[in-house]
């Protein structure tokens, strides 16, 4: 169950676990639920675990949402009808359950005092510390750290997971640049890259030349207004802001597939504060994000990068295949100030300075310049350590409760990294404390410290790849600490978010500027506090987890998901007759789906918690639901995004409503052929988790 959101993925890669989205609106906690007031918490069930990897991946805060180890990898955010009634949700406390449900020698009251008693704010605050880029020395000498704390703890195992996998840095012989040239290719201007250590990892290297067009947000709804509008990107360079709900991977592809040559992504003051004064990005400061469409080592897809194993020569199909590199808003100013073209629509202008919002192509000099970038960025073997260390369950210690966090970060990475290690740590020597004071956890605890995060959950998809068979059968939920607090915010966040004073958001991620002395001073001094308390959360759902017969978990939200797809197809039923098109195979998938959640609901509630035979059967059963969604139709290797409701691409539901609304909107780009292959992807992926949930085959009833 890992913690994800609507910003950067789980991720998710191409398995599902549980994940939980907490939307956060204040910072007490509640005696009687693990959440806080307030505080809306949805998860998704069991295979999502690190799932969360795509939705980082995808920079959706992997929250990776982010969806990530095991597979939701995370693209909340793509989903159309996911939310509050879109995911598996957990079951609310019932009154008089915290001292009547005594469990492994305790009751859960008692346990939940005692988690409380333990947390402390100060040693969350004291452990925040400087993080380091992967395969770097001091990144090797905070692993071992990390390492030697788990020990002290004397948890029931600790050691240490490697991998190889290919990373890539800037290159230290020759660094990214940018000039203006003529029409012959001669230089005309060198333009200074004021942060040139920013980069974008895994992006293409080589020189792109061209005009250059701004893209806004380089959404798909961006390209497609340019196209509507005849404004062409074919062989240019684009200029596109950060955000706008598109990670930095899915803005180059999208220009990639557009025939743009090359991309530049800068942050606009409209969408990241930039007074320093007021605790905003410096306007020299570029942000660095990877962009590889997909989480681990692209070349190894699917598979595990183990030194001992060799691979057949592949390589991720999300890798782009052309240059991208963040630029600072000074630069951005300086190139966007010299275009000519027609004025940009309603909306798309930003708040750059001396900065008339215009589309391009050409310069406002009239001897033809153009724009050429280079990228020189490296391939790097790298051995990658993700440290780990558990303690057994004492009734189903084949059963995990898996808590996580990324250690490594291209800056400071108070943020990044930072906090979320430091939680880790307080929850794992809390939980340590509690077994040695009587706590009987009945489902094993893992706490990971990831390797290799910021170039998509590398170190946590290789490990997933290597015992995938295994995590399947085994992995209750995964909980995702990174980016565990940032700062004041309303926006969804894959963790713990507290207001405070207003809305700005932390500008920092991914930048030099993410300290914890910025940190501290956005929370007002209080990070050990906010610390705390998103571990107190957490704290309490994992009790929850470890200790309840019956996992707390609902299955039956995901038939509101399939409900609101098939009043879109009512919708839109003449023009699908008018072309042969029925939805009722659709429609029959989507009431097996809704019989067998309701009926193993109903079962489990009239269950006999001390039957162990039934309540492993029930949970077994809810722990795969979301391994169902995982589409069986598309190739491991060539699709990192499986699932139908949370994953990217043509077998996903939003591809298939996407689609279906051009019925009324462009009625000519309608393609009944891939609508009937969408159609039939959905309806038997549906009808398979249908099939599954309803249990033994002699329980199916489905006619068709």
């Amino acid at each position: 169950m890992f913690t994800t959101g609507n910003t950067h993925t789980v991720s998710h890669h191409s398995y599902s676990l549980l994940v939980t989205h907490t939307h956060t609106h204040t910072h007490t906690v509640s005696q009687h639920s693990y959440s806080l007031q307030e505080t809306h918490t949805h998860c998704l069930s069991t295979f999502a675990m690190l799932a969360w990897l795509a939705l980082r991946v995808l920079g959706l805060g992997l929250c990776l949402c982010a969806a990530f180890l095991l597979g939701y990898v995370a693209f909340r955010g793509s989903c159309h009808y996911c939310g509050v009634e879109g995911e598996m949700v957990p079951a609310e406390d019932k009154p008089g359950t915290d001292h009547d449900n005594l469990v492994g020698g305790m009751y859960l009251g008692e346990l939940r005092d005692m988690l409380k008693k333990y947390l402390q704010d100060e040693k969350i605050e004291s452990t925040v510390r400087t993080t380091h880029p992967s395969g770097s020395s001091e990144g090797t000498t905070l692993a071992a750290e990390i390492l030697e704390t788990f020990k002290d703890l004397h948890m029931d195992h600790t050691w240490t997971d490697s991998h190889y996998a290919t990373l890539q840095f800037p290159s230290r012989i020759q660094r990214n640049s940018l000039w203006m040239v003529d029409l012959q290719g001669e230089v005309l201007e060198e333009i200074p890259l004021e942060d040139p250590d920013s980069y974008c990892a895994y992006s293409a290297t080589g020189t792109a030349t061209g005009g250059m067009v701004y893209v806004n947000y380089g959404r798909q709804q961006d390209f497609d207004w340019l196209q509507s509008a005849g404004v062409s990107v074919v062989g240019c360079v684009v200029v596109m802001r950060v955000g706008g709900g598109v990670s930095y991977a899915e803005k180059v592809l999208l220009a990639q597939k557009a025939g743009a040559g090359g991309a530049l992504i800068y942050p606009d003051p409209a969408d990241i504060p930039q007074d320093p004064r007021r605790l905003g990005l410096n306007s020299y400061t570029a942000i660095s994000e990877h962009v590889h469409l997909g989480s681990g080592d692209p070349f190894t897809p699917g598979f595990p990068s183990f030194n001992h194993t060799q691979f057949p020569p592949t390589q991720s199909s999300g890798l782009p295949v052309i240059p991208a590199q963040p630029i600072s808003a000074n630069v951005a100013s300086k190139l966007l100030s010299q275009l000519t073209g027609p004025v940009c629509p309603r909306g798309w202008q930003g708040r750059l300075p001396y900065v008339r919002c215009v589309l391009g192509r050409g310069f406002t000099s009239a001897d033809g310049r153009r724009i050429r970038m280079g990228v020189y960025n490296t391939m790097t073997p790298v051995l990658l350590n993700n440290i780990f260390s558990s303690l057994e369950g004492r009734i189903e210690p084949d059963q995990y409760i898996i808590m996580g966090a990324q250690r490594d970060a291209w800056g400071p990475g108070a943020v990044k990294a930072g906090v979320g290690t430091a939680i880790l740590l307080e929850l794992a020597r809390t939980f340590s404390n509690m077994v040695q004071n009587g706590f009987y956890p009945r489902r094993s605890l893992l706490f990971v410290s990831w390797d290799a995060g910021d170039f998509g959950n590398v170190g946590a998809t290789e490990w997933l790849e290597g015992y995938l068979s295994m995590l399947h059968l085994k992995a209750v939920a995964y909980f995702s600490l990174d980016q565990a607090v940032m700062g004041k915010t309303k926006s969804h966040s894959i963790t713990l978010v507290f207001l405070l004073n207003d809305s700005r958001p932390y500008p920092f991620v991914n930048t030099p500027l993410d300290t914890s002395g910025r940190l501290q001073e956005v929370l007002g001094g209080r990070l050990g506090v906010v610390g705390r308390s998103l571990g107190e959360l957490v704290g309490l759902m994992v009790l929850r987890l470890a200790h309840d017969h019956i996992l707390p978990l609902r299955i039956t939200t995901y038939s509101h998901t399939a409900l609101q797809f098939s009043a879109q197809l009512n919708k839109h039923s003449a023009e699908l007759q008018a072309r042969g098109l029925s939805p009722q195979w659709v429609f029959s998938a989507r009431g097996d789906y809704s019989r067998a959640a309701e009926t193993l609901q109903e079962a489990i509630l009239n269950s006999d918690v001390q039957d162990e035979t039934m309540t492993r059967i029930y949970n077994t059963r809810m722990m795969r639901v979301e391994y169902y969604f995982l589409s069986q139709y598309v190739s491991v290797v060539e699709t990192p995004f499986r699932h139908v409701l949370h994953g990217r691409g043509e077998h996903t539901l939003s591809a298939l409503t996407e689609h279906l609304s051009l019925l009324t909107s462009d009625p000519r780009r309608f393609n009944e052929a891939l609508f009937r292959r969408q159609l039939a992807l959905f309806t038997w992926t549906l009808q398979g988790a249908a099939n599954a949930l309803s249990g033994d085959i002699w329980n199916i009833d489905n006619v068709f």
